[in-house]
């Protein structure tokens, strides 16, 4: 007899309130707006796999991708805290808007590269830590983007190219960046995004090329041009009253599989890049892998405001978090 039916076995003899949790099997839903084969997805299948070797199935994880539980990455955090859901992985630009602290990684060109956006993580852990706290939540684990550039129907290497669209982002960051350069720019969710392309409402999103490929965004726009705006976060938090409420023998499972899957996660960027543009390349895209210093600066200097903003609303901790990222880079 396998260990759940042994445990359904004694649940019913005994009554499943008197068994200790550690004797009952545990099932948790994970909300993520974006699909299965993303890097997201990549970390939370891995989280969900280890949890259930090393829980011995005992706590069983079931995802829901793409949306389909019903939220978007701005609902996710309340829900989560309110505890209709256990875990979501929810891009954190979303929900700067409940905590300002979460546009850190959005912020425009801030991390040059996976290095520098894991060191950024790290420093920062410790506050997001803090505040998912705040919220009855409990930090997982993170997951990078691939640096984000733009999508188009051509390649968008001046300013004057540039205010011709009506941009995509996910978060005020690049909506103000982008604005302040010249374009027509929106926040749209991930979910929306393809709908706002098929009616015609946007023709270009600002994104990394991973999140375009895991969405065909080739049957809607032909060109890539790798800005590098940014290499924001995914995270993933827990309620913190289930997390609570477990043994801390399955806190541990639960820490260990999140450390797992974070592995994967950074593993994973490595790869994508290249794996990405031989797919989009594949389906027609144009990339194009650079621009000109003069535009790249234009773009710096239309996210200085973003800075100034993000540093009025955060104040000393978001001071002393960009001083010791930067000092830890050797600026």
């Amino acid at each position: 007899m396998n260990i759940k039916a042994t445990a359904f076995m004694l649940a019913t003899a005994l009554g499943a309130t008197s068994l200790p949790i550690a004797a009952q099997e545990i099932t948790w839903e994970l909300a993520n707006e974006y699909g299965k084969s993303s890097i997201m997805g990549v970390g939370d299948e891995a989280f969900i796999k280890a949890v259930d070797e090393l829980s011995d199935g005992m706590i069983e994880v079931t995802p829901h991708y793409d949306g389909s539980i019903g939220y978007k990455s701005v609902d996710q955090f309340d829900a989560v805290g309110d505890g209709a859901i256990e875990i979501a992985d929810t891009v954190m630009g979303a929900v700067a808007g409940i905590e300002p602290i979460f546009l850190l990684s959005s912020l425009p060109f801030i991390a040059g590269s996976d290095a520098d956006a894991k060191l950024l993580f790290e420093v920062a852990r410790p506050t997001y830590e803090e505040v998912f706290a705040k919220h009855n939540q409990v930090l997982l684990w993170a997951t990078p983007w691939p640096p984000s550039g733009i999508w188009a129907n051509s390649p968008i290497t001046s300013q004057e190219e540039l205010a011709a669209l009506k941009i995509r982002a996910w978060d005020p960051s690049g909506v103000q960046t982008m604005s302040n350069a010249g374009a027509n720019a929106v926040q749209i969710s991930w979910a929306d995004t393809v709908p706002q392309l098929a009616s015609g409402a946007i023709n270009a999103v600002l994104t990394s090329a991973d999140g375009g490929v895991s969405v065909k965004f080739w049957e809607f726009l032909s060109n890539f041009t790798a800005v590098n705006y940014s290499m924001a976060l995914n995270m993933v938090h827990m309620n913190k009253d289930v997390y609570d409420s477990l043994t801390e023998e399955q806190q541990q499972i639960v820490m260990q599989a999140a450390q797992v899957a974070s592995d994967a996660a950074w593993a994973e960027l490595g790869k994508r890049i290249a794996k990405n543009y031989e797919e989009m390349r594949a389906n027609g895209v144009e990339i194009t892998e650079s621009v000109s210093p003069e535009f790249r600066a234009s773009l710096v200097d239309s996210g200085e405001q973003v800075y100034a903003d993000w540093l009025e609303k955060t104040g000393e901790t978001g001071q002393s978090l960009l001083d010791e990222y930067r000092s830890k880079l050797g600026q």
